[in-house]
């Protein structure tokens, strides 16, 4: 292999030349050139732009591909330019499992046909994932990947050379001061007039470090110019992702409307076809069953005061364990370590006992009770 010997030599030289200048600057022995106030506060804010952008891209990979495995596999499939092989959701893949176990408990028992219609939805919430993971990868991820692997790193090559351009030029600056301060140190000494073939060398060194400056100054302006213009293309970048951002947002909208109406659908069904089995199970109301933070209002059922009258069922007393106010006129209100009279009422929710203090009665919720007897 032909290498060029003399370039090797003179580009070691500069780099050499560049790392005293710089390290000269951190210890506070040599000039340093600043930059203009708008150039630094482009820079800033490119700094900001790019650490931002890395952060919301590492994060919303994590939201969208959980699996560290999988990423680092779509991460070489990428590179290799190779299609990844279509990966089946999690959903999908808990449907396929319920499918096949009606298959083996039979789609005609009850649990069985509840498995298929659960399963059949849950295939379609997976496909629906799908469709969110595959168009947040193409209008959010792509845009902002493309700025970090190609913008980026075109603005950080040119900010490179920026500072390379701006040593030099602090070289130059520093050489003329030296060539000057020795003309005029032999200006001024007694022998002048022996010393003019000297006095002439050093002349011509001052000359050749001014032409030196000039032409580095007019590279420094030029290099910054052009950084200046790639760090002003910044806020078009800010535009291109607020615009990738808001499809973002909507695909997600249509993802979580799309499961919301399965599910509603779904409950449906389920209500429609176990209904008389499990009268509570699928109830529309959320606040069906209750908490011992947060008791549930619980609409009164037909035939509640009936209900009500009918003849009591294993009486037995209860301490009251949390305040409760009652949401309605069938709910007795409840104050914390008071004792009161509690029994089953045929038809009622196992999760509610009818309760007695004196002339007071209504339903109570069991996780607020501890019975006694």
């Amino acid at each position: 292999m032909d290498f060029n010997v003399k370039k090797l030599a003179s580009d070691a030289g500069v780099f050499f030349t560049r790392a005293v200048q710089f390290t000269e600057e951190k210890l506070g022995q040599a000039e340093k050139t600043e930059l203009d106030a708008h150039l630094e506060n482009l820079l800033a804010r490119a700094d900001c732009t790019k650490n931002w952008t890395e952060k919301i891209f590492r994060q919303t990979e994590v939201l969208l591909q959980p699996n560290p495995s999988a990423r680092i596999e779509e991460f070489f499939y990428e590179k290799l330019d190779k299609k990844l092989p279509c990966r089946t959701t999690n959903g999908e893949l808990l449907g396929q499992y319920m499918l096949d176990a009606a298959r083996d408990f039979g789609p005609g028992t009850p649990y069985g046909s509840t498995l298929v219609t659960v399963g059949e939805y849950q295939k379609r919430l997976g496909g629906a994932e799908r469709e969110f993971l595959q168009t947040s990868a193409v209008n959010f991820l792509t845009p902002l990947r493309n700025f970090l692997e190609g913008d980026w790193r075109t603005i950080s090559k040119e900010r490179r050379l920026l500072e390379n351009r701006r040593l030099d030029l602090d070289i130059c600056k520093a050489r003329l001061k030296k060539a000057k301060q020795a003309e005029a140190k032999a200006a001024a000494a007694p022998d002048f007039q022996e010393t003019r073939p000297r006095n002439y060398v050093l002349s011509a060194s001052a000359s050749a470090a001014e032409q030196e400056l000039r032409v580095a100054q007019t590279e420094f302006d030029r290099q910054a110019e052009v950084t200046r213009l790639l760090l002003e293309g910044i806020s078009s970048t800010h535009v291109n992702h607020l615009r990738c951002l808001h499809e973002f947002v909507e695909a997600q909208a249509t993802f979580y409307a799309q499961c919301h109406q399965a599910m509603q659908e779904l409950q449906t069904e389920l209500r429609s076809a176990n209904g008389d089995t499990f009268p509570n199970a699928f109830s529309a109301n959320p606040s069906s069953c209750p908490s011992p933070v947060s008791p549930s209002l619980r609409a009164p059922t037909p035939g509640a005061l009936q209900e009500e009258q009918r003849p009591a069922t294993g009486a037995r007393k209860a301490r009251v364990l949390y305040d409760y106010d009652g949401h309605d006129a069938y709910e007795l209100s409840l104050l914390a370590d008071e004792l009161i009279t509690v029994y089953t009422v045929p038809g009622m929710d196992p999760d509610w006992l009818m309760g007695e203090r004196g002339n007071q009665k209504g339903k109570v919720p069991v996780t607020y009770l501890e019975l006694l007897s």
